[in-house]
């Protein structure tokens, strides 16, 4: 696979950094507001863990409880609001929230998972998961703010957990890794779900994604030597995948909170949480 190199580009990503602390799994994260991060990772007994950047450090881990067995996902749709998304034990899909004042207790949303699920929000008090069910599609299920629906299969033939992101309201993309180890993508366009199109690449986990503004999407994988790969929707055009460097373990997740701000979160060796940022 040929990367794209731009020394210009590359310059306004920061070194690789390492965060205090240990995830078992790889990390969720979501940002609620400029400069605010909040990410999550699976800890020693299995249980949630959360830490968050509050504009000026890193804060203490806390325990969340639960049991997952798989990475956690997260999102925003408002100031001080998080929502959370894990499998459990029972292999359903579980889900926690802060509600700017205290953390829920676990809900499940039931299904049968294959994979980590994956959260987005288009709207306030608007939610959408997705995951990898027993017949390797993916599959859907949404919070209209009232209630939760069923849950739907979009089809496909995913090989790894999926990916998901909105850029405005009513839009979603969805990614996954599919047969080749591809980068696989779908979307709902605000009346209809798209077909499936192949975007290439050589995944060796799954992919993540995030949206720094309108018709703009960043996607990111672990590629064939455990680097971050990155591959960029500018409106126009798919870009050529980028060599981003780093020794990852598990699939990166992304989030950003400007529109010239992607933060970058990955498990490294021996646990440890690696951190990288693009800076416009």
């Amino acid at each position: 696979m040929e990367y794209f190199f731009d020394p210009q580009q590359l310059r306004r990503w920061s070194p690789w950094q390492t965060i205090p602390g240990r995830s078992t799994s790889a990390i969720g994260v979501s940002s609620w507001g400029p400069n605010r991060l909040d990410i999550f990772g699976r800890g020693s007994r299995n249980e949630l863990i959360h830490n968050w950047w509050d504009g000026r450090r890193w804060n203490n881990w806390e325990d969340l409880g639960g049991t997952l067995t798989s990475a956690p996902a997260a999102v925003s749709w408002g100031p001080n609001r998080i929502d959370v998304v894990g499998r459990g034990t029972d292999n359903a899909m579980w889900h926690k929230w802060w509600d700017g004042r205290r953390w829920s207790e676990w809900e499940s949303l039931g299904g049968v998972l294959t994979s980590s699920p994956t959260i987005c929000s288009w709207a306030s008090n608007r939610l959408d998961c997705f995951v990898r069910g027993t017949d390797n599609a993916l599959w859907h299920k949404w919070w209209d703010g009232s209630r939760w629906s069923d849950w739907e299969s979009l089809g496909g033939n995913l090989t790894s957990a999926p990916a998901a992101v909105s850029w405005g309201p009513n839009r979603i993309d969805v990614f996954s890794r599919g047969r080749n180890n591809n980068l696989f993508h779908i979307w709902w366009d605000g009346r209809r779900w798209s077909n499936w199109e192949n975007l290439g690449g050589s995944l060796t986990s799954a992919p993540g994604a995030s949206s720094r503004r309108a018709n703009q999407i960043d996607v990111f994988a672990r590629g064939t030597f455990n680097n971050l790969m990155h591959r960029q929707w500018n409106g126009r055009n798919w870009t050529n995948w980028m060599n981003l460097g780093g020794n990852l373990t598990s699939a990166p997740s992304s989030a950003s909170w400007g529109p010239e701000r992607i933060d970058v979160f990955a498990q490294g060796r021996n646990n440890s949480i690696l951190h990288r940022f693009f800076r416009g």
